[in-house]
């Protein structure tokens, strides 16, 4: 019989915490190549969000810290469609709420939220929050995500709700309070509101956002029609320790970028 527990005998793994063959993270030869693909992916990222539904008027943006100035974060202008922005349209945003690059102005819901999760969270490099149909459904029943499936085990324990409702997000207060119940968790559900979600990178906080509405989906839709089982404590962490990995996060979040960019390509404009 042959003996798997030997890595001869799994040829087939990568040497990756999930065993998938999946490529190291991208190095760059200088500051200004590393804030352009950031940017570039952050409005593939805000594309997707389009494409996807996620729009609801002038509500929902994402945000990436800038490589060089960690107190500023690259953003979604207002006033400007989910399914119409361009690299060239972003804005970069100061501590202060202060636009100091690009030619739009700041939503102040935007700069409210990122700016104190930012502040607090100096892993947190992308934060993605929008008002989606599943995660405002999900938040109005005063739930959080169940481990259903393996999919939403990748938040299993590192989630939390923030059910102070106060009107819209345009007081600092406002801001700091979410950013304080988010803590060091990867999602935070807003009740009568909408998601958020965070990353140490910008495909990771996209793919998590993407992962947790579909989640939510699932639940709603398995909750309408009887009594899901849960798995179990054991089952969900091992799901958690495949579906939660962040390097797998980000690389999923590649083969969003390569259907958008063959799609839009427009988006890259500079």
């Amino acid at each position: 019989m042959t003996d798997l527990s030997t890595p001869d005998a799994t040829p087939f793994l990568a040497d990756t915490h999930t065993g998938l063959p999946i490529p190291d993270d991208p190095a760059f030869a200088s500051v200004a190549d590393e804030r352009r693909y950031r940017k570039q992916r952050l409005t593939a990222a805000l594309r997707l969000f389009g494409r996807y539904g996620f729009g609801e008027g002038i509500s929902g943006h994402v945000s990436v810290r800038d490589p060089e100035h960690h107190d500023r974060f690259w953003v979604n202008p207002f006033g400007v469609s989910f399914n119409r922005v361009k690299v060239r349209d972003l804005i970069l945003v100061d501590s202060t709420g202060q636009v100091v690059e690009g030619n739009h102005r700041v939503n102040p819901s935007a700069f409210v939220i990122h700016s104190k999760i930012h502040e607090l969270r100096p892993n947190a490099t992308a934060i993605a929050h929008a008002h989606t149909v599943h995660s405002r459904a999900l938040g109005s029943l005063n739930r959080l995500l169940e481990p259903l499936d393996q999919e939403s085990s990748a938040f299993y324990q590192d989630q939390v709700r923030y059910d102070d409702y106060k009107g819209t997000s345009v007081g600092l207060d406002i801001g700091q309070e979410i950013a304080e119940t988010l803590g060091d968790k990867k999602a935070l559900l807003l009740k009568y509101h909408g998601l958020i979600t965070v990353g140490g990178s910008l495909e990771e906080a996209v793919h998590w956002f993407f992962t947790y509405d579909s989640a939510a989906h699932v639940q709603l839709l398995a909750y309408a029609a009887g009594e899901p089982q849960r798995l179990t404590h054991e089952q969900a962490l091992a799901a958690k320790d495949g579906f939660g990995d962040a390097q797998l996060a980000r690389f999923s979040f590649q083969l969003l970028w390569d259907e958008i960019t063959y799609e839009q390509p427009d988006l890259l404009e500079e």
